[in-house]
């Protein structure tokens, strides 16, 4: 399902940030905020980690996303579940279609293996940048370190596995404009390295920025299928709930 992304009010808007392709950015969503990510020229790039934000412990589990929800490639109305059950966000809108979960992250070897090596001299700043090096200093804002690093979420992407076991992306249509919006269901730090897929398939090293919005949304309706849509959604929201009357931070 694809649905276009709703207009957001001025006064509601808690924070805005642009990120330059190879940067990273991170940042605590608090629950019932909603952080939109939009991809301003169709590159692809852009991978995600998310932790609970009052316990760093508690963090974003790919697998059980894929398992509990059957599906590799992940969308609007699913949900993103944490390694203790719990839903960390929503898929409340997504223009894109599909977002996935299975590869990984760049590091520096995949990209040596991949571009041409640039000097952040040589370059005139455009050097490249992969996303475990960015998710190690942007986690080092926030007490944490290469150990806490998990399989992340990365936006934009399709990617099927081949009858030889292979991950093959076959992403394809990108346009400029398209987005993504993940509602909290708990107080979550969100850390997104704006760097290129593991698997893209440009020859290039040539990431676009990406536009990062925080608003104050509206809790969700009774019957929001990110949350009642299966059973399984069902009860991670219920655990995410609990989780907040407890203060957010009880294991």
């Amino acid at each position: 399902m694809r649905t276009n992304l709703s207009p957001i009010a001025a006064d509601s808007i808690v924070q805005r940030a642009l990120v330059p392709g190879g940067a990273y950015w991170s940042g605590v969503v608090s629950r019932w905020s909603t952080l939109r990510i939009v991809d301003r020229d169709g590159r692809g790039s852009g991978s995600c980690l998310f932790y609970n934000a009052r316990e760093t412990t508690e963090r974003y589990n790919a697998p059980d996303t894929v398992k509990i929800q059957n599906q590799i490639f992940l969308t609007e109305p699913m949900a993103l579940f944490s390694d203790l059950g719990r839903i960390m966000f929503a898929i409340a809108a997504d223009t894109a279609g599909c977002h996935e979960t299975l590869c990984g992250a760049t590091t520096a070897q995949t990209n040596a293996a991949k571009y041409l090596p640039r000097t952040y001299s040589d370059a005139r700043n455009g050097y490249v940048r992969n996303a475990r090096d960015n998710f190690v200093a942007a986690l080092g804002r926030h007490g944490l370190g290469a150990r806490d690093i998990v399989m992340p979420f990365n936006l934009w992407q399709r990617v099927e596995v081949g009858d030889d076991g292979r991950l093959n992306n076959t992403t394809d249509g990108l346009v400029a404009g398209i987005g993504i919006d993940l509602r909290a269901e708990m107080d979550v730090l969100a850390v997104i390295s704006n760097t290129p897929h593991v698997l893209d398939r440009g020859l290039e090293y040539a990431p676009g920025p990406l536009e990062i919005t925080i608003w104050s949304s509206s809790p969700p309706v009774f019957d929001d299928p990110c949350r009642t849509g299966t059973p399984e959604r069902s009860r991670g929201a219920a655990n995410s709930d609990i989780l907040a009357s407890s203060g957010g931070s009880s294991r």
